[in-house]
């Protein structure tokens, strides 16, 4: 068995031969790539041009733990030629911090970030070429739409959007805008993971008929909230946004949003879209027939959650089956499979955990496997080449927004507890009103989102 790394040993994979097909990426946002053309104007192609990136959601986890906005600051600072101009929340106990904690890691003779507080005065600032979203579900879409007006490129956190119609108006917004939009599914630029998808579109187990994924982790009860007043550091009017308003409750903010219908999106379009997107990639598959999902809430029945802490969806393709496995309550243990995501092939198996793969045939003998670098850097190092020098995004928003749209559609059967079937021509829900009310929302007066 040989482990198949970067450098010269990728090379020399490549040239065997075993890993044929390189996967076709749509780069979207540019009229001129989805035509399949070409580059970017002669004076944003050069690799020095500096590329100048706010980011808009910085505020920790409750609990502590480092905010998502803050882990692509790094990233991007780990990138030559970057200048984080702005750190933008609604939490103004942690811009301080941020511009602390970005500026330690700026390079010599760069200016600390601004700290605001509404991410529209990022998009007011002409030199800013990028904005970085990382703030609560409900806020995707709305700020990347506005961010692709305003003539920003954007990277987007997953998911890319709170329900299906705000992925259908990313994605016009950054073809009418002619935006990059890169979208938060970082194993799209894990080496090994690319190379993995590659091996499967080789043939290496045959044909692919079924991917399965997991995700497993011990999260506590979020409690029974309490409707208290608005602390004095949060803008609680601009934390909600586009949602329409609701009351303060001590339980929501800065994480357990996830857990309420209203702003998120559930462990399915939280930490499933991961794995979701990865099984739907290595599968070259896009849009399912039937949906269904099932499960509930049976550890922590008596709190505020909404959203199932135990469930599995199915998504079925007509050829080929996709399967996804919720237990936010309980951590993986070593009797348990060893793997992310594990597609099946006449041949063998291809099976995919963190940042690596291995290739088994049908008794479970390894035949190969491969292992590289995770993180975030190189995500967004593809993001920063699109923008400088029109490299094509490994995760465009057309790709994110079909990922999350699975996403959307589990969440839509588990709600109405019924099966969802997508009509072929459309990819519409079809024969089902009430699941089919639920494809968009509702919006707070002037915020609704607009293409």
């Amino acid at each position: 068995m040989r482990d198949i790394e970067k450098g010269s040993t990728r090379r020399e994979f490549l040239a065997a031969g075993a890993a044929l097909g390189a996967v076709a990426l749509a780069r979207h946002g540019r009229a001129e790539v989805i035509e399949k053309a070409a580059s970017r104007p002669s004076d944003q192609s050069s690799p020095s041009r500096r590329v100048v990136v706010g980011i808009m959601g910085i505020s920790q986890k409750s609990g502590g733990g480092m905010a998502r906005g803050t882990d692509l600051a790094h990233a991007l600072l780990a990138i030559p030629g970057v200048d984080i101009a702005y750190v933008c929340d609604v939490d103004q106990r942690n811009v301080s911090h941020a511009i602390e904690t970005v500026s330690k890691k700026l390079e010599k003779g760069s200016a600390p970030p601004k700290g605001v507080k509404d991410f529209r005065r990022i998009l007011d600032d002409r030199s800013v070429d990028a904005l970085a979203i990382a703030a609560p579900d409900h806020w995707h879409a709305p700020a990347a739409i506005l961010a692709c007006a305003a003539g920003k490129h954007v990277y987007v956190e997953k998911p890319c959007s709170h329900n299906a119609r705000e992925g259908e108006l990313l994605v016009e917004a950054a073809q009418k805008y002619r935006r990059l939009v890169q979208h938060g599914t970082q194993r799209r630029s894990w080496p090994a993971i690319r190379e993995a998808v590659e091996r499967l579109r080789a043939g290496d187990i045959g044909r692919v008929i079924s991917a399965s994924s997991y995700y497993w982790s011990a999260r506590p009860t979020i409690g029974r909230g309490r409707q208290t007043d608005v602390p004095g550091w949060l803008d609680w009017n601009l934390w909600q946004g586009p949602a329409p308003r609701r009351a303060f409750h001590d339980n929501i903010v800065h994480y357990k949003w996830h857990c309420f219908w209203h702003w998120g999106t559930g462990e399915c379009g939280n930490n499933g879209v991961h794995m979701i997107d990865l099984a739907r990639w290595g599968l070259g598959i896009d849009y399912p027939n039937v949906v269904s999902c099932t499960g509930g809430k049976y550890r922590f029945s008596e709190d505020d959650q909404q959203t199932p802490d135990t469930s599995v969806v199915t998504f079925n393709f007509g050829d080929k089956l996709m399967t996804w496995e919720n237990r936010s309550w309980a951590a993986r243990t070593p009797m348990e499979a060893d793997y992310d995501v594990l597609f099946a092939g006449e041949k063998g198996f291809l099976a995919i955990r963190g940042s690596g793969y291995a290739i088994l045939d049908h008794k479970g003998k390894p035949l190969a496997r491969g292992s590289g670098d995770g993180g975030d850097v190189s995500h967004m190092r593809n993001f920063i080449d699109a923008i400088r020098d029109g490299a094509p995004l490994n995760a465009p928003i057309d790709q994110g927004a079909r990922s999350a749209l699975l996403c959307h559609l589990g969440n839509i059967s588990f709600r109405t507890s019924r099966t969802v079937h997508l009509d072929p021509q459309t990819h519409r829900i079809s024969n089902d009103s009430e699941a089919a009310a639920m494809w968009g929302r509702q919006y707070e007066a002037g915020w609704e989102p607009r293409a």
